[in-house]
């Protein structure tokens, strides 16, 4: 479980960070969103429809959170742009086949997704799966081709790493964790576990690809994934507030499925007041974490808390 050793509760991030990585987020996003235009196969052909569902479902929105992850932490080892936005579009594939399939009526059902139609809600249930599967194995291939970093041995470790954090053990697993979680009984440690499973597990990848490509050390890539963990879970605390006491038109999406359902939280577990106080310590504790890459990190450090206040 991930341990809070930070006594602060608020942010130490000034209003002028916060806003400047607001505009990092946008302008990598732009970036992301470029590279998935040139990397998505274009819609042809008599099997066009799973190319427009990958498209639809890649291009409905979203912050690229994930993709701004492994761009900030090229950036902090000189990995050339081309290569890490290679990498970042791949983390984003697969985790919009992610989206695609937790959206599906066996999963979570759910009929909205960053506002809009969710992908099965748009075509139908067979070519979500269809393209959420795409997605999936488009994104190993972007990350094996020599565009991506001309080692082979580099591409073969981000390909490992991709699918560690993605399979049974990681992503995979936290979701078979969420969908039992209305009939268990969890506590805070298994609460921690799921989500670190099911939401950390990519973080962590995210920054640590960065790290990858750029021929970082051990140390660097524990930093980093140290780093991801404190991040993982308060994104994931804020999540649940948003679920708690957030509504549609802010979120997006539908919101008290958690309590509807029974499921334990960490919000359920110490309350709206106390999730806060301890997403805020994490925040805190990431962004100490980093210190020792000075003002190159800035944008990294101020991150947990800009996603503290979101609403969506």
């Amino acid at each position: 479980m991930t341990e809070v050793v930070s006594p602060a509760l608020g942010s130490s991030s000034s209003p002028d960070s916060l806003d400047a990585v607001r505009v990092a987020l946008e302008r990598d996003a732009a970036l992301t969103d470029a590279a998935l235009d040139r990397l998505l196969p274009a819609e042809h052909g008599l099997h066009r429809r799973v190319m427009e569902a990958m498209r639809y479902a890649v291009f409905a929105g979203g912050k690229r959170l994930r993709p701004f992850l492994t761009l900030s932490t090229a950036r902090l080892f000189k990995v050339p742009e081309a290569r890490a936005v290679r990498a970042a579009a791949a983390i984003e594939a697969l985790h919009t086949y992610s989206l695609v399939h937790d959206d599906l009526p066996c999963m979570d059902d759910d009929d909205l997704r960053r506002g809009r139609p969710t992908t099965h809600r748009q075509f139908d249930e067979a070519t979500a799966v269809l393209a959420g599967d795409a997605l999936l194995t488009h994104a190993f291939g972007i990350l094996a081709d020599p565009e991506t970093h001309p080692s082979g041995e580099v591409r073969c470790e981000l390909v490992a790493r991709l699918a560690a954090a993605g399979g049974a053990e990681g992503m995979i697993g936290g979701q078979m964790m969420d969908m039992r979680a209305p009939d268990e009984a969890f506590g805070e440690a298994e609460i921690v576990l799921l989500q670190r499973m099911k939401t950390g597990a990519l973080f962590e990848f995210s920054c640590e690809a960065g790290v990858i490509l750029g021929g970082g050390s051990a140390e660097d890539r524990q930093r980093m994934r140290d780093y991801a963990r404190d991040l993982g879970l308060a994104f994931q605390i804020a999540d649940d507030l948003i679920d708690a006491v957030g509504s549609v038109d802010t979120a997006g999406k539908a919101v008290g499925k958690d309590q509807e359902q029974g499921k334990a939280t960490l919000v359920s577990l110490h309350g709206v007041d106390g999730a806060r106080e301890w997403a805020a310590r994490l925040a805190d504790q990431a962004a100490q974490g980093l210190a020792i890459y000075g003002a190159a990190a800035d944008d990294l450090r101020a991150l947990p808390s800009f996603l503290l206040d979101r609403a969506s």
